[in-house]
Order: C-alpha cells, then sequence, then structure tokens
C-alpha cells in the first residue's frame, strides 16, 4: 500500500509538471535555461544582495551591512517536482556557505525566506554536496553516505566514499559543476560529475514531492557566491 500510495502520488505530480512543460513549450527530454546570463528576468530576491555580475548570478554581503537571517533569490517559473538541475557555482570568503534549495516551501515572502531541500556549497569544503533541509530537520545526509528515512523519520545509513576523498574533486575558490537530480523520494547531489550524497526520504509528515527552486546567500561573514549556466529539465 505504502508504494502503490506513493506511485499514485508521484504520477499525479508528473502529470502537473508535464502539462505545465506542454503550455510552455519545454519538451521533458531536453534542459531548459533558467538565467539568461544579463539579468534576473524570471527571478525575485533582494535587489540590494542579488545582481549580474560577469555573466553569473552574483549573490554578495558586505561587513558594513550584515545579514541577520539566510534569504533567497527565488525562480519564478513554478514549483519543481521530478526534475535535473545543472549549473556552475563559485563561492568565496572565508566561511562563507550558499545552497540550491529545491522542493522548498516559501516561508515569509517579503524576506524572501524558503525551507527545504538543498544541496549545499561552502567555501571550507566541508558541508559541499550534502542535502540539508533548511527550515526543518538540519541534515539529511552527509557527503559520502547513502541514507533511507522511513516513513516514521528513522534513518538507515551506509557509507560509499570518504568525505575528504570525495572533497578533493571540489575546486577550491574556483568554478565547479554541481548537479542535482530530485526523482519520487530519491534525491542525489553530484560535484563535477562525482557523487556526493544520496538521500531516499519517505518520511511521510516531513519529505517534499515539489516546491519552489531558490538560490541561498548565508548570514555570517561576508561573502560572494555565483551561479551561470542554471538549466533545468523534467524526468519520468
Amino acid at each position: 500500500m505504502k508504494f502503490k500510495a506513493w506511485k499514485n502520488r508521484t504520477t499525479l505530480v508528473a502529470l502537473t509538471m508535464l502539462m505545465s512543460a506542454a503550455q510552455t513549450g519545454w519538451s521533458q527530454e531536453e534542459f531548459k535555461s533558467i538565467f539568461n546570463g544579463q539579468d534576473l528576468q524570471g527571478w525575485k530576491g533582494n535587489p540590494d544582495l542579488w545582481s549580474v555580475e560577469d555573466g553569473a548570478i552574483t549573490g554578495r554581503t558586505t561587513a558594513e551591512a550584515p545579514l541577520k537571517f539566510n534569504t533567497f533569490l527565488i525562480w519564478d517559473g513554478g514549483k519543481v517536482a521530478d526534475f535535473e538541475l545543472e549549473l556552475d557555482y563559485k563561492i568565496s570568503g572565508g566561511s562563507a556557505n550558499s545552497g540550491i534549495q529545491y522542493r522548498s516551501r516559501i516561508i515569509k515572502e517579503a524576506d524572501f525566506i524558503v525551507g527545504g531541500y538543498q544541496a549545499d556549497i561552502d567555501a571550507t569544503l566541508k558541508y559541499a554536496g550534502i542535502n540539508y533541509e533548511e527550515k526543518g530537520r538540519g541534515i539529511l545526509v552527509q557527503r559520502g553516505e547513502r541514507v533511507t528515512i522511513d516513513q516514521d523519520g528513522n534513518k538507515q545509513a551506509e557509507r560509499f566514499a570518504e568525505s575528504s576523498e570525495l572533497g578533493k574533486h571540489i575546486k577550491e575558490g574556483q568554478w565547479n559543476h554541481y548537479r542535482v537530480v530530485a526523482k519520487g523520494p530519491r534525491l542525489r547531489h553530484y560535484i563535477n560529475d562525482q557523487l556526493m550524497s544520496e538521500v531516499t526520504d519517505e518520511q511521510k509528515d516531513k519529505s517534499a514531492s515539489e516546491g519552489v527552486l531558490a538560490l541561498q546567500i548565508h548570514q555570517g561573514p561576508p561573502m560572494v557566491i555565483q551561479y551561470k549556466n542554471v538549466k533545468i529539465k523534467v524526468i519520468q
């Protein structure tokens, strides 16, 4: 019954995404660019923090105006469900932290605050690649782990690689390629073509099958995060 219920739920979500794709001329088999490389058309966030520099979405904080909370640049193209996302990112600034939010919910629209699954990014390379649930359960899976979360929230984990070894594939202070694949309850994060983490989230009162897509600026020391070549496709 559990499998059947999830299958029916996933089918409905997939049909909704396919109908939306058909209306916009977006084929499920192809990637769609969601950043034009010139301005932030199709995105919404605090204009004092987000801009386009050198053809990249750029989030910048300063010591003179420190953030009191994490804030986000939210894609205005609707909710995502089963999808594959690819982009390039570069982060700098000491202990700078950012991330890619997906299947997330808007918590406070005026301040561009969201919560949900996050493909983590950090300048120290300690957390890059993990799945962190913003405004929720915290770290769902560490780098180098596969985790299954059952209906009651119990975790079963297995390690497929050492976190430190995977971290060697991430280029500090340079451009890196991030890929997020979300299909049903299975969520996978890749950096530079290396699987970093995988979680199967079946917790009945916490898991999310769809939601918004967003990019994070984290409170803390001054930082710069940049994103380019942002594209997404629906998957079945």
